[in-house]
């Protein structure tokens, strides 16, 4: 695959802000998205708004930070050193996402401003763990999406938020159109967890035109911050200038990528691994 290009040693490299929450057994959130970006070549800031505790058998409880707390990280970090792109991950609360919008909409982040906005709308982890209060869902609908550039739910998400269940091509396109009428600029439904064949295709959607974009289907059973992978890569494309499509190709292919390089962990799911790039550098590097 065709990386983004590496800043040369001495110069700083493109800024990607992550605001989301941690994971103690490393393989998911914040220590997914600073873990890829790293290996992207992207200067990784991040606004802690939760810690958990949690392994690779699932999550045992989370803490979450004051929303005026993960408001000023943001500000601190943009006012001073200054992002091209932003993601966010599990925001636990209704406060807190009401915070985080606000400051995001003050200083230029999210669809229509300056700096892109991927929202990955975390609701429960991969073993069912809630990492969202269920009374923020609206939040999620309401103040969360409609200021996303890009909304990147995986099923389970997509059902929650929508009502749909993606179970076909015809109820995909149904939910990527209910998604972008929440407000979002862009609404990508995963096909990852659709296991009705073997392969895995992605729909884009920007109100008007359908984008496809299909990859073999990586049979493993450690797949533990694939989507927090997925869209820490997406923010780092667009952060390099990458068109809405262009970067969503990219995630696609670099979370193949990391899929087929996932390792054991623990006695659970183990993560996926952007850490091939050490080991199997590829021509365009």
């Amino acid at each position: 695959m065709k990386l983004l290009p590496l800043t040369p040693d001495g110069q700083t490299p493109v800024r990607v802000l992550t605001i989301a929450g941690t994971d103690s057994g490393g393989g998911a959130g914040i220590q997914a998205d600073s873990r890829t970006m790293a290996m992207l070549g992207v200067h990784a800031c991040v606004a802690v708004a939760a810690v958990t505790v949690q392994n690779s058998v699932g999550v045992t409880g989370f803490h979450e930070i004051p929303p005026e707390i993960v408001a000023a990280q943001v500000r601190s970090v943009v006012g001073d050193i200054g992002v091209t792109g932003a993601k966010t991950g599990m925001l636990a609360s209704t406060a807190i996402i009401e915070s985080v919008a606000a400051v995001c909409t003050e200083v230029g982040i999210g669809r229509d401003r300056p700096v892109p906005l991927v929202v990955d709308p975390v609701c429960a982890s991969m073993h069912g763990d809630p990492l969202l209060h269920a009374e923020a869902l609206d939040a999620v609908r309401n103040t969360l999406i409609p200021i996303a550039s890009l909304v990147t739910p995986n099923l389970d998400e997509v059902r929650l938020i929508t009502g749909i269940d993606v179970v076909d091509d015809a109820s995909a396109r149904r939910a990527a159109e209910a998604l972008h009428a929440l407000g979002a600029q862009w609404s990508l439904v995963k096909g990852g967890h659709l296991r009705t064949s073997t392969a895995s295709t992605d729909l884009l959607f920007d109100g008007d035109t359908f984008h496809e974009f299909t990859s073999p289907r990586i049979d493993t059973g450690n797949d533990h911050g694939g989507g927090d992978t997925l869209a820490a890569s997406i923010a780092s494309a667009l952060a390099h200038g990458l068109s809405m499509p262009e970067a969503v190709a990219f995630g696609k292919e670099w979370v193949t990528r990391c899929l087929a390089a996932s390792y054991d962990l623990g006695s659970g799911h183990g993560p996926v691994s952007p850490l091939w790039r050490l080991h199997e550098p590829t021509p365009e590097d």
